[in-house]
């Protein structure tokens, strides 16, 4: 394939039709990599649609017109963008189209120029743009581009350039965003972003595409290290609202309006105060605007006065969506449960009796659900370490268990947050036991009294759960390094909570051994072990064995969770 010096009308059109197939191939691996607190749809899904629409209406105007095309392009990523990182893709064709617009065909130096556009008319969209973004990933790869074309370089090499600054872009967005950090990830509309780079290289100069993760139905490696629709819920700032986190952030209100572009920023100034996650595209007089609030009649009343008439509203409740996805993925983890697990659980403190305080833990996996009743949990709310459960989730728990006062077990780290938010939602007392793991949860509730008070129960099993060294067993999806070792993909690693990878194996038996030589101390009573719903029977034997015949003075408790991801999880006290 002849490597194209200028990208004429029929490249363009192809890049953009492709860049649209990459897109839907993607798809599901950058809806997993999405980690912000509220699910702003899903970012593989919404530009997908976005890009479906661009398509349509590039589709009705003739292959060799090249200014209908590009305001085919404009024109369809207004009307069709959905969601937070379809409106901000809109944004980027609308740029990019516009300045192709001005030459046939287009050359590396035009190519570059458009890439400024785009990114500069990106980061307008954003009423406060956050580094470490799709904006930061666009406005690299435009410099990029910038720099290639002042060299002299041909369309491949500034598409090529652009495409390699961007992926450094992407790479340090962790570093900028602690979220994504916290999550081991990249931002995901900066890594959608980088297909259409990948799609323009493969049409000028026949560079294969990337390769869609394929997946056997249990997710892959990607699934097992970026479930995460549904929010991490560290409280990120996103523009707008004052101090509002946009976790609190019920609605998602998206609509067209026709306004006078001298107002636009009087309307935006409006949506500030009542809201976040704010971007609004287009000009000429229509705009796809987009908000996270929680005073829909607000939302739509701001452009009214300005003299603005917004059209085909559209009203999400995120909150619902959280729940709607949880519930999903409940019946997802119960069908590849094992056999006779009781498919249904009963409503948080139903058929229960009233008492003094009541237990809410976080937890994945039917046999911890099971045990946790047993020890007197009265609401269990499904989540953990891929699947962090939202402030309604925990709040409809606490508010239908049957006593005023409540002790909440988050179980995870990055739950604790959103735990701790809960006692100001309620008229209920709510204490919060910083529970980081589940065998600290089943130490907490050994001592727990269901008719003491939540500050008695929760000083008493704080300690409780302070008492257990804990760790888990998982398998390693990427390679790196560690302090014990470097780490190949497909690796068993053992991890001790606080302390980090203190062990490596090729077998689970073999991690879980390594592990507990590092946790169990000289004063240790008891190991409990935790099975997963992945954990192999000849694996818990040969755990079993171990402990026999090397801390036989231990006593060695075996409960089936059922988690996934996580064939063992341990606590020594």
């Amino acid at each position: 394939m002849p490597t194209l010096e200028r990208l004429d009308t029929k490249a363009l059109r192809e890049t953009v039709r492709t860049f649209r197939d990459m897109v839907r191939a993607h798809a599901d691996w950058l809806n997993r990599l999405n980690v912000y607190p509220v699910p702003d749809g899903d970012t593989g899904t919404n530009m997908a649609r976005t890009l479906d629409a661009v398509v349509a209406e590039m589709d009705g105007t003739a292959a060799d017109d090249l200014s209908a095309t590009c305001d085919a392009i404009a024109h369809g990523s207004l009307m069709g963008a959905r969601g937070n990182s379809g409106v901000i893709l809109s944004q980027i064709m609308r740029g990019l189209a516009s300045t192709l617009k001005t030459q046939t065909p287009a050359s590396g130096a035009k190519f570059a120029e458009a890439m400024q556009v785009a990114a500069a008319d990106a980061y307008q969209a954003v009423l406060q743009p956050i580094e470490g973004t799709i904006l930061t990933v666009v406005r690299l790869s435009a410099d990029a581009a910038k720099e290639s074309s002042e060299a002299g370089e041909s369309l491949a090499e500034v598409i090529q350039a652009a495409r390699e600054g961007g992926q450094i872009a992407l790479a340090n967005t962790p570093e900028q965003l602690p979220v994504l950090k916290e999550a081991g990830v990249v931002d995901a509309g900066g890594a959608g972003f980088l297909l259409l780079l990948d799609s323009a290289l493969h049409i000028v100069a026949g560079v294969p595409l990337p390769e869609a993760e394929k997946d056997d139905g249990s997710g892959g490696a990607v699934a097992a290290a970026f479930e995460m629709t549904t929010p991490s819920l560290g409280a990120t700032k996103v523009g707008g609202a004052g101090d509002v986190d946009v976790a609190d952030q019920r609605y998602e209100v998206m609509y067209f309006l026709d306004l006078d572009d001298a107002r636009i920023d009087e309307f935006k100034a409006g949506w500030s105060a009542i809201g976040d996650s704010i971007v609004v595209v287009g000009g000429a007089g229509i705009w796809n605007c987009h908000v996270h609030t929680n005073d829909i009649g607000a939302a739509i009343e701001v452009p009214l006065g300005l003299g603005g008439r917004p059209k085909q509203i559209r009203v999400t409740d995120l909150f619902d969506e959280v729940e709607e996805e949880h519930a999903k993925r409940e019946v997802a983890m119960r069908a590849a449960a094992a056999p006779g697990a009781d498919a249904n659980v009963a409503h948080a403190g139903a058929g229960l009796p009233a008492v003094t305080t009541a237990v809410v833990a976080v937890c994945s996996g039917e046999g911890l659900v099971e045990l946790f009743a047993q020890l007197g949990v009265q609401g269990v709310v499904t989540g953990g370490q891929t699947m962090n459960p939202s402030t309604a989730e925990l709040l409809d728990t606490v508010k239908h268990v049957n006593a005023h006062q409540v002790i909440i077990l988050p179980n995870n780290k990055n739950i604790i947050p959103v735990a701790e938010q809960i006692d100001a939602l309620t008229s209920k007392h709510v204490v919060v036991v910083p529970t980081c793991s589940m065998p600290e949860a089943l130490a907490a509730l050994v001592v727990y009294d269901p008719e003491g008070s939540a500050d008695e129960n929760g000083a008493e099993m704080k300690d409780a759960a302070d008492s257990v060294a804990t760790g888990e067993v998982t398998q390693a999806i990427r390679n790196t390094n560690s302090e014990v070792g470097a780490i190949a993909a497909g690796d068993w690693i053992g991890i001790v909570k606080g302390d980090g990878i203190a062990a490596i194996s090729d077998s689970p038996a073999g991690a879980s051994i390594a592990l507990l030589t590092e946790l169990i101390r000289d004063s240790a009573e008891l190991v409990t072990v935790v099975v997963g719903s992945g954990a192999a029977a000849e694996d818990t034997a040969a755990i079993e064995v171990w402990l026999g015949n090397h801390r036989g003075d231990v006593a060695v408790e075996i409960q089936y969770g059922g988690q996934p991801l996580y064939p063992y999880l341990f606590g020594v006290e």
